[in-house]
């Protein structure tokens, strides 16, 4: 096992800042690509990281604490994000994301206090019986995965233009 609190909490803490300085102040043409149908583009993915930090995560982590196997977690939403209206500015939703993490991660270190915390278990609709442990894990892992996928979305929009040399560019590879 590899899991540390501290290590989990230096990713979670530099996910909103990593994100601001790279996505922010870009053109639309970088913010409204995706790889097609179905996919989500690089607004669209903050706005589901600032869904995540609403419903997901934290009230997860209390319903454990609170409740262990007794209540299993409501189901997460992933695409409510898409019914958001009206539209706000990639600056508004970073901002937005950057104040609810900051917030999130003061009551992570509230709330899990010792090793044992980390041990304690609740009830996932799909999954079952989940550790603390496992749920602050994903929360680490679902950050870079979408942090990968905006590069990766923004890479296929260039897809067509970079030609022969698409060969040796493996965020192209499929």
């Amino acid at each position: 096992m590899n899991f540390n609190m501290q290590e989990a909490i230096e990713v979670l803490e530099r996910t909103p800042q990593t994100l601001e300085y790279f996505v922010s102040g870009l053109s639309n043409g970088w913010l409204q690509c995706s790889e097609g149908e179905g996919t989500w583009n690089v607004a669209e993915v903050i706005g589901h990281l600032i869904e995540g930090e609403k419903n997901n995560w934290i009230p997860r982590l209390e319903l454990i604490i609170q409740e262990g196997e007794n209540k299993s977690f409501p189901p997460f939403d992933r695409d409510k994000h898409l019914k958001e209206s009206p539209q706000k500015s990639i600056e508004q939703k970073l901002l937005e994301f950057k104040t609810i993490r900051r917030a999130n991660i003061t009551k992570l270190k509230t709330l899990v206090k010792s090793e044992s915390h980390l041990e304690m278990t609740g009830l996932h609709p799909e999954f079952g019986t989940v550790k603390l442990r496992e749920l602050l894990s994903t929360w680490v892992v679902h950050d870079l995965t979408h942090i990968a996928q905006i590069v990766r979305v923004m890479a296929e929009r260039y897809r067509a233009d970079v030609g022969p040399w698409k060969e040796y560019l493996g965020i192209l590879k499929k």
